[in-house]
């Protein structure tokens, strides 16, 4: 089952993700929200929509902005949805 780890932790755990462009999108319900907290930042993709990221924090150590979804995405992009992909460091082991 793919999983999404940084600095020892799991932050994610699905067999329901949807892959886009190469990158594992988990399902909301799926994330241990402790390490999540909302970041300021946001980007747009010409097909996707507005993303919105989270900052990944664990044992005292800040990953920023390392994890990403579309609140409203576009009718192309309607099943990722709920969901949340991740970089900057974060691996995806299965």
């Amino acid at each position: 089952m793919p999983k999404a780890v940084w600095n020892g932790a799991v932050l994610a755990e699905s067999d329901e993700t949807v892959i886009v462009e190469g990158n594992h999108y988990f399902p909301a319900q799926s994330l241990s929200r402790e390490y999540f907290k909302d970041s300021e930042a946001h980007t747009t993709c010409h097909w996707k929509g507005v993303a919105d990221y989270y900052d990944i924090e664990v044992d005292g150590k800040t990953n920023q902005s390392a994890a990403w979804f579309y609140p409203e995405p576009s009718e192309a992009a309607a099943e990722i949805k709920d969901y949340v992909a991740f970089w900057r460091g974060v691996r995806i082991e299965s």
